[in-house]
């Protein structure tokens, strides 16, 4: 992907996920401004090539995609799609029924996988789901996201885990806040 086109797509992501209007973060504050990924998740024109800047980004050798519950699904479909690779998900909580699994999909033991998520701000549910795929054997060094917006690789890093990113609030356009 060109730079011109990474910087239409995230002008494009920018403005189709900023909504107005009062809505109330998870710390509690209420903000006039909102960021919602799942407009970008939900719309193929955005997801495609999205997908496209993520599969330049995947660290060679992947062997299996983990999409992590909710939003690393859609991308890590989508990114399947582009790369044949499969995919894999991570549930935040095995289910209570049926296989009662946590991760479904494709074995992981012994692979190399890659982790995809949404939206990064902290890791701490990227930490969560890597101590799951490893506890199932998986190899999980990498996680690759549409967004990075967080401050801190350290909590990332403390448990071996390297963030590629391929764009940042900053990117998207001046509306949009770090909600």
């Amino acid at each position: 992907m060109t730079k011109t086109e990474l910087r239409d797509l995230a002008a494009s992501i920018g403005v189709v996920c900023t909504l107005e209007g009062q809505f109330q973060l998870r710390s509690g504050t209420t903000t006039d401004r909102y960021f919602d990924k799942y407009q970008f998740e939900a719309r193929p024109d955005l997801l495609r090539p999205l997908a496209g800047r993520l599969a330049e980004l995947l660290p060679s050798g992947t062997e299996v995609l983990a999409g992590l519950e909710l939003g690393g699904i859609p991308l890590a479909t989508a990114l399947s799609l582009h790369t044949g690779l499969p995919t894999t998900f991570v549930r935040k909580q095995a289910k209570g029924y049926g296989t009662q699994k946590a991760i479904e999909g494709p074995e992981v033991a012994g692979r190399k996988v890659t982790v995809v998520e949404d939206v990064v701000t902290t890791g701490g549910q990227i930490i969560e789901s890597v101590a799951v795929l490893r506890k199932a054997g998986a190899i999980v060094d990498h996680v690759v996201c549409a967004i990075w917006r967080g401050s801190d690789l350290t909590p990332l890093r403390d448990v071996g885990l390297t963030l590629i990113w391929a764009l940042e609030p900053s990117d998207l356009g001046s509306s949009v806040r770090r909600n």
